[in-house]
């Protein structure tokens, strides 16, 4: 007789340590982008360019951070997360090595800097994919909010290291060679630590993995168990309640199948993914319109040198890692608050997702968020423009950072929600949009900062963030679940 299966068998401490260790790897996203900001002018000097072609290599590493997810992250739905976090750290490796030894050439460099990128912005991705692995709706948040915090740090440590190693050593090697041993680290962590999670491949993790689906140190030391000794894993109902085997089929290996990427894209476009991924892109471009300013707007504005301008980036990246913890505790009792009541009693993990309005959970709050944005955002700008004391602006940056993380996250988790069974398609979408509407948005800042002054430029950006997510929250809330439910009667996502 089938019994009740846990959403997962990884036990807690297993859970923790698997969270943390992407907190760990998603580093390779936002530390590899922010550590090369202060190197633009030595850049530019070494490789005898102007400080346009170097800027060249920041955009090349944008269009790849954009696109390459839309690759690697549905191909991990299928062949498994475990072979593809191997792989691409191996090209992050591989790049970061050569980046490291060419010391001369700038065609090398904007290749190799595209290559690092190939491998090194996936991750975010591909870390949503696994929490939506290992973790039912109800507990996404108390994963996501650590998993978060720790990535945060990149973009806080990023300029430190690299505005020190231009004091210290005069050298942009130095951070290449950074980026190369912390890429060697993680695939050792990968390799030897990281279990497979995709729910294609291992189930909720009753399915043995097998060959290079296993760690290596699972390899060495323990052998692959016989299926059918253990009734309690081998038969199960879905924790939405569902009468199924949800390891039925599994073999503990994954397919090859040629990803399309075309399928995030095709995300992008249902009415309701559309208003979500505004919410997740609008606020993670405000926050690059902040960072992309202040190096701007310290060392003209308040005359301070590279290594300071960096230090100017800790109180943001503290309002950021303050912003994904609270985070990570409002989507769970958001969704805990949602559920009674609707009348949910019990284990809500057992609970019919198709049904229950995982739009209105995820966005509660969220309107005395973005009124509160406005206000801030209009401050930022006012405070630069009359030359207020330093610690004004540090201190709105950093109650910025907080705001934009708690809509991110929240809309982040949402759109991994309602695509149960393409997670790792969905986060990529969530990525491409992020980094598009980013790019455009840093594109235009310094030319309208010209025309319009730092004031009425983040006025403008706080009316069209703020008022704009107002409404898409409005839209989502009232007409989200419908048209959820819609598409998932018509399609197979």
């Amino acid at each position: 007789m089938s019994i009740f299966q846990p959403y997962t068998v990884f036990t807690r401490n297993k859970i923790w340590f698997i969270t943390y260790l992407l907190g760990y790897l998603t580093l390779a996203s936002s530390l590899t982008a922010t550590i090369y900001f202060p190197l633009i002018d030595l850049l530019s000097n070494q490789y005898h360019v102007s400080v346009q072609l170097v800027n060249l290599t920041i955009t090349c590493y944008v269009i790849f951070q954009a696109i390459s997810p839309a690759f690697w992250a549905p191909l991990s739905d299928t062949l498994g997360r475990r072979p593809v976090f191997l792989m691409t750290f191996s090209i992050y490796v591989c790049a970061s090595l050569g980046l490291a030894l060419n010391k001369s050439n700038y065609t090398a460099l904007i290749l190799l800097r595209g290559l690092q990128s190939i491998g090194g912005s996936a991750v975010m991705s591909l870390a949503y994919a696994v929490v939506a692995d290992v973790s039912p709706h109800s507990e996404r948040g108390k994963i996501l909010g650590p998993m978060l915090t720790s990535t945060n740090l990149g973009p806080c440590i990023g300029p430190v290291i690299g505005g020190g190693a231009i004091l210290a050593s005069g050298d942009a090697m130095w951070c290449f060679w950074a980026l190369f041993i912390f890429g060697i680290i993680s695939l050792l962590f990968i390799g030897w630590t990281l279990p497979e999670t995709a729910r294609t491949v291992v189930g909720n993790g009753a399915v043995y993995p097998q060959s290079i689906w296993r760690t290596w140190w699972n390899l060495l030391v323990e052998k692959i168990p016989k299926l059918g000794n253990n009734p309690e894993t081998d038969n199960a109902i879905m924790p939405q309640g569902q009468i199924t085997d949800i390891n039925a089929g599994k073999t503990g290996k994954g397919k090859w199948i040629i990803p399309n990427p075309f399928i995030s894209l095709k995300i992008i476009f249902y009415w309701d993914t559309i208003l979500i991924l505004w919410m997740a892109a609008s606020p993670y471009a405000v926050w690059y319109c902040i960072q992309t300013s202040l190096p701007l707007i310290f060392r003209n504005t308040y005359g301070y040198n590279e290594l300071f301008v960096g230090l100017c980036f800790l109180p943001g990246g503290l309002g950021v890692i303050l912003g994904g913890l609270l985070a990570g505790r409002l989507l769970d009792w958001n969704y805990r608050h949602t559920a009674r009541a609707i009348g949910l009693e019990g284990d809500s993990h057992r609970v019919d997702m198709s049904q229950f309005p995982i739009e209105k959970a995820r966005s509660r709050g969220i309107y005395i968020v973005l009124s509160t944005s406005i206000p801030l955002l209009v401050g930022y700008g006012w405070a630069v423009h009359f030359h207020a004391h330093p610690s004004i602006p540090l201190i709105l940056q950093a109650l910025i950072g907080a705001k934009c993380t708690v809509i991110l996250q929240s809309f982040s988790a949402l759109l991994v929600d309602i695509f149960p069974r393409r997670p790792g398609a969905a986060a990529a979408a969530n990525n491409i949009t992020r980094c598009a509407l980013s790019a455009a948005a840093v594109t235009t800042l310094q030319p309208l900062s010209k025309a319009i002054g730092y004031s009425w430029l983040f006025t403008l950006i706080a009316l069209v963030d703020g008022v704009a997510g107002l409404l898409a929250v409005w839209v989502i809330r009232r007409c989200g679940s419908a048209w959820r439910q819609k598409r998932d009667s018509k399609s197979d996502d």
